[in-house]
């Protein structure tokens, strides 16, 4: 059971043939696609679009890149929007949350104090209502980290990661798995690939955070690179197998058990057909 842990399918790039990027991904054997808020503006649109499609789950939350622009009042209708999701079963987890301390505009000193806000709030709020994070890992693991140790029943995915061993070591003994997509493809990407390969299978999870990170299959040379989809976790999974040297069906069957364990929620999504 292949399930694509993160996937903006609501992003502007799939609105002229998203029904035939969701078919397409049911064809390649996706039988879910969690699909995180990045703002305000998008909650009722994730929510939405997840009861569209067998498999469909979302996460609502406010992304760092989001913060700049976010209100503290965003905050209240987060936490208000999560109330009346609760009865969802389809509502998997709090996210997109995290910290970026990559884009240079998102480490100046007042905008780095507001991520770290929004960051811990929303961590209470999962706290709270007793929900997993899909967690933005940007440059910014042992911040991330610092404030987990504040609430240790936390857990989720940390999505795209891209950290040390030891920090992912600290991820996993805080109940969290890694997302793993697109980047792992790419022979250059040396660490990545190492984590991917060495850390234990029931810390990993399969990606694709279409439509960014696309596979290398899908990047020519000197060019831009194409536009990514759920689908493609197919072969991610494949690309993981080969480097494990594992069997893929096994590697899919441990990645969606994984994926089940860290956002309970899915499970029945899955289980009920929905």
């Amino acid at each position: 059971m292949l399930i694509d842990t993160h996937c903006h399918l609501d992003a502007r790039e799939f609105e002229h043939d998203r029904l035939t990027v969701i078919g397409r991904a049911s064809e390649n054997g996706v039988a879910a696609i969690v699909i995180p808020a990045v703002a305000r503006s998008n909650f009722n649109t994730v929510r939405e679009l997840a009861h569209t499609f067998k498999g469909g789950a979302y996460a609502l939350g406010i992304h760092p890149i989001c913060i700049p622009g976010a209100q503290e009042s965003d905050l209240v209708e987060l936490e208000f929007q999560i109330q009346q999701s609760l009865a969802d079963p389809r509502f998997v987890a709090i996210g997109e949350i995290g910290l970026d301390f990559f884009i240079p505009a998102l480490t100046e000193p007042d905008i780095r104090v507001k991520q770290e806000f929004f960051y811990a709030t929303q961590l209470d709020l999962a706290q709270r209502y007793k929900l997993p994070v899909l967690l933005h890992v940007r440059r910014s693991q042992d911040i991330l980290l610092k404030h987990l140790r504040k609430r240790p029943h936390i857990g989720g995915i940390a999505h795209a990661f891209n950290g040390s061993f030891q920090q992912a070591e600290q991820f996993i003994r805080h109940g969290f798995a890694l997302g793993f997509g697109g980047a792992m493809t790419f022979t250059r990407a040396l660490q990545i690939r190492r984590l991917a390969a060495q850390l234990p299978l029931e810390a990993l999870v399969l990606e694709t955070d279409a439509p960014d990170i696309p596979p290398a299959w899908l990047g020519e040379p000197g060019g831009l690179p194409a536009r990514n989809e759920p689908g493609e976790v197919t072969r991610i999974a494949d690309v993981m197998a080969q480097l494990r040297e594992m069997a893929c069906a096994d590697l899919i069957r441990a990645t969606a058990v994984n994926a089940k364990r860290v956002l309970p929620r899915l499970d029945t999504v899955l289980a009920s057909g929905i």
